[in-house]
């Protein structure tokens, strides 16, 4: 199977897998930007054969999922990221962890797969030592 019907259509988990990479596409636009972008800007920085109307679908999804903000810009809103780039993996770290019920067993799990560099400053960041080696 190559992942398209016999009409040559993407199946629908393709093109979940495609808004995905458009997503980080379209975020990765917003973090080089020196300040917030319109759709028609994330669109014209993007290029390709992206519609308007898709990226303006792409921003607000991620603008409900609370990755970007957004404030008026005349017809439009602008967009940025939320976060940084450490915010979106914590971000994804705490969501990894609410989908499983045994949280100890997570964290064991964890711990026990971390270097011992990781570990270490680990145990500094718990210990409230936050500006040591900083």
């Amino acid at each position: 199977m190559d992942g398209h019907d016999r009409t040559g259509t993407p199946h629908e988990g393709d093109r979940r897998l495609a808004n995905g990479q458009r997503e980080a596409e379209v975020v990765a636009v917003l973090r080089s930007a020196s300040g917030p972008l319109t759709p028609r800007e994330v669109l014209e920085r993007i290029g390709g054969d992206l519609a308007y109307s898709t990226v303006v679908t792409i921003l607000t999804r991620l603008y409900e999922k609370d990755v970007l903000t957004r404030a008026a810009h005349g017809r439009a809103f602008a967009y940025t990221p939320a976060t940084d780039e450490p915010g979106f993996a914590a971000r994804k770290m705490r969501q990894a962890m609410e989908e499983v019920p045994d949280r100890e067993g997570v964290l064991t799990r964890f711990v026990d797969d971390l270097s011992s560099r990781d570990e270490a400053l680990l145990r500094r960041l718990l210990g409230g030592d936050l500006d040591a080696d900083r």
